[in-house]
């Protein structure tokens, strides 16, 4: 509260007093003159001595022009006198937020007229029962009660004219010499023709009477639609006779109205998310109240008020009654979200930083059905780091998700048409504009997915071949070995950046395995593919060596639970059932209120990602099309030419021989590149000679004189004699034979390069 003194000072500012209706100013000791009433009300003495004070202060800096204002507030308003003639104004219609507020209102309202107006169509209430009931009424209208009269009168007539037939059979047949029984007879039979005449008159005007009451009724009920109806055909077509046709419903179901005695279920109107209303406190009760998630009589504490946000989605946090575990609201998403009246997938719930609270977060429409804008990769100018975060994708609200791969392996699992293939494009993608990271791919399912990758690859495996996998898992642990010796030649646990980045044998690895379960499933080698690669995933992450692999349902047939286990971070992206999502996420994650299969099929590439903190998040991979795929992989063979990173590619037999180091395998390097030489050569003279391509493609060159190869040699600056080759390369019987060798008119004798590779391999297992 603003205290205003009374005595003057030099440069007084306005202030607002306000009182409390429980606080008054202290009285004080000498009482000065009471000033006017303020509003009807009459103050303390020293509160009438502020307000004065303040009275004056306005009038001072006012000036002259305000001086009116100033009376009018010394002035008394009783607030019960009004004008008749002119009804109070409402506060809201003095400001353009209370129009707001209005409109906003009525606009509600008629919302939920109209969808009461629906619902109450399908009950005895609805317009078309109306007008079945009016015309129903009118049509017995119509036909009145004439015809209960008309039908009295015929039965009269009927009655009356068997009489009178008897009787004229009885006076017919009375003799005439009894002739006082004649005269009787004659007599009776007068009578009943008399009465049965006028009983058959009577029944005619009845009939009259009820045709032509009927025809002015039908005139009054069917002639107005008609004319309605035939008018509006004549003036305006079919339009008119629309206009004509809705009238007429109109008007039957006017008549078919009756008085509702009891409120139907239509009137009721529940206050839900999906049909627009407002998120409140009252609202959260009620939900979580229909969802079995507090009592009847409990409530719960707001400790975050409801928000709605710039995405038009509801956030709020609140606290559960106490004894009630947040877990408890985590397993009723469904139903929460059916009380909001929303999908299951547009209520996002997590645990709050204690016990009992709940994060809530409703989005307005289904989060993830929005076409996907460009990946955060498209924007970088320069090289990634794949020491750092990786970004992943946005979550419900909107927020970009990153997550760090050093020293961690993953697992990325989902039912087929998930966006498996798309959502690794994040990791892979990343880890190709690194140019330090070495790739090694294998691709499970054999269907190009990862081809684009494989010219960045060091190792490649694209045929869905067992045995190649596992071979190439061999070669991943023996180079995890050898980092292992370098490290403990540096004196370090683990390998960092820094040490990476000093040599190249320590540079990071990412091994990607593409649907393992083509892999471990196999009789012969998918145990020794899941021993191999628990050996890689449980040592080779302090060795640089990072391993995700990715499968649709990844359970303890496709993947042992001793290698599933060491994949800490898990992605589940949409499966058909809470047991599927646990298999990927854990045992109790679907119970906790983190299930796959609540993500819809339009949501690709969404799914619970678990790789930090202590819940799963619901995030949508960043998406990049095949020409987003092209451009990206295009900028980091650029990178990586420039590093100097990039893979040597396949190597020749004759290479692999040379990089043994040793003189005879020189030699028998110099024989494979000769074979090669000359094999070309034939097929280049069959291309020439007009050969077809499948001709072509299978000419090949076994078989080279002694003289050719020792030649070769020697060009290769090889001082190799006969007797020398002969002893270095073994032949049989078969192949000591000569043959006719073109340029020479006898046959000479030679080597096949059968007996060459059966002797590199026999030496240092090489093959061609």
């Amino acid at each position: 509260m603003s205290h205003i003194p009374s005595t003057p000072v030099s440069d007084p500012k306005v202030a607002t007093v306000t009182y409390l209706p429980t606080a008054r100013p202290a009285a004080a000791s000498t009482a000065p003159e009471p000033a006017p009433a303020l509003v009807g009300q009459t103050l303390p003495p020293t509160a009438e001595q502020q307000v004065e004070a303040a009275r004056r202060i306005l009038a001072e800096h006012l000036g002259t022009d305000n001086v009116v204002a100033a009376e009018v507030m010394k002035a008394p308003v009783d607030l019960d006198a009004f004008d008749p003639e002119r009804p109070l104004i409402p506060a809201w219609m003095h400001s353009a937020e209370g129009w707001a507020a209005y409109s906003g209102q009525r606009y509600r309202a008629s919302q939920r007229a109209f969808r009461r107006w629906v619902r109450r169509q399908r009950t005895v209430n609805g317009h078309v029962a109306q007008f079945r009931r009016g015309r129903v009424r009118l049509h017995d209208w119509v036909i009145g009660f004439e015809g209960v009269q008309t039908q009295a009168t015929a039965h009269q007539a009927v009655i009356a004219t068997k009489e009178a037939r008897a009787a004229a059979r009885t006076a017919r047949w009375t003799p005439a010499i009894m002739k006082q029984k004649k005269a009787t007879a004659l007599k009776a039979m007068d009578q009943a023709q008399t009465v049965a005449t006028q009983a058959v008159a009577a029944h005619k005007k009845a009939k009259a009477y009820r045709r032509k009451a009927r025809a002015m009724r039908a005139g009054v009920v069917y002639g107005p639609p008609a004319t309605a109806m035939l008018t509006g055909y004549a003036t305006t077509g079919l339009l008119g006779l629309t206009g004509a046709a809705l009238a007429t419903f109109g008007g039957g179901a006017f008549a078919g109205r009756h008085q509702l005695e009891t409120e139907t279920d239509w009137s009721q109107d529940w206050r839900s998310l999906g049909d627009g209303d407002t998120m409140n406190a009252p609202m959260l009760d009620s939900v979580f109240q229909a969802a079995k998630v507090i009592g009847a009589e409990e409530t719960l504490r707001i400790v975050q008020m409801p928000m709605l946000d710039t995405r038009g989605a509801w956030s709020a946090i609140v606290d559960l009654p106490p004894g009630v575990p947040a877990k408890k609201a985590l397993r009723a998403q469904e139903e929460i979200a059916s009380a909001f009246g929303v999908e299951a997938a547009q209520v996002t719930l997590s645990k709050g930083k204690r016990a009992g609270r709940i994060e809530l977060y409703v989005t307005k429409e289904m989060p993830f059905t929005e076409k996907a804008g460009p990946g955060p990769l498209m924007a970088l100018e320069a090289a990634a780091n794949f020491w750092g975060r990786i970004s992943i994708g946005p979550d419900v609200r909107g927020l970009p998700i990153s997550i760090s791969v050093v020293e961690r392996s993953g697992l990325v699992g989902g039912e087929p048409g998930a966006g498996k293939s798309a959502s690794g494009n994040t990791i892979l993608l990343a880890a190709a504009l690194d140019p330090r990271v070495i790739l090694w791919l294998a691709d499970g399912k054999g269907g190009g997915d990862l081809d684009p990758f494989k010219e960045l690859c060091e190792e490649f495996e694209g045929d869905a071949d067992p045995e190649a996998f596992y071979a190439m898992l061999q070669a991943a642990l023996a180079d995890m070995k050898a980092r292992y010796a370098l490290l403990k030649k540096l004196g370090k646990r683990k390998v960092t950046e820094e040490l990476a980045n000093k040599y190249p044998l320590l540079r990071q690895k990412l091994l990607w395995v593409d649907e393992l379960m083509f892999y471990t499933t196999d009789e012969e080698w998918g145990k020794k593919i899941t021993k191999a690669l628990r050996n890689l995933v449980s040592r080779g992450r302090a060795a640089g060596i990072v391993t995700f692999c990715a499968t649709q349902k990844p359970g303890s047939d496709v993947v042992d639970t001793s290698l599933r286990d060491l994949l800490s971070i898990r992605w589940a992206l949409r499966c058909t059932t809470p047991e599927a999502s646990d298999t990927i996420l854990g045992k109790g994650a679907a119970a906790a209120g983190y299930s796959a299969k609540t993500v819809e099929s339009e949501m690709r590439g969404a799914g619970y990602l678990w790789a930090e903190g202590q819940n799963p998040v619901m995030v949508r991979a960043d998406y990049y099309d095949d020409d987003q795929v092209a451009e990206l992989l295009s900028r980091a063979y650029d990178l990586r030419a420039k590093a100097g990173t990039l893979p040597e590619g396949e190597k020749s037999f004759g290479t692999l021989l040379r990089e043994k180091g040793e003189p005879d395998a020189e030699i028998l390097a110099v024989l494979a590149d000769t074979f090669d030489a000359y094999e070309k050569a034939a097929k280049a003279q069959a291309e020439a000679d007009g050969k077809s391509a499948e001709e072509v493609e299978n000419t090949t060159l076994d078989w080279l004189p002694g003289s050719v190869l020792i030649d070769a040699l020697t060009a290769a600056g090889l001082t190799v004699t006969a007797e020398k080759l002969g002893a270095l390369v073994a032949r049989t019987a078969e192949e000591k034979k000569k043959r006719t060798w073109p340029g020479n008119s006898s046959q000479v004798s030679g080597y096949t390069f059968d007996a060459v590779t059966r002797v590199a391999k026999a030496k240092y297992g090489l093959t061609a």
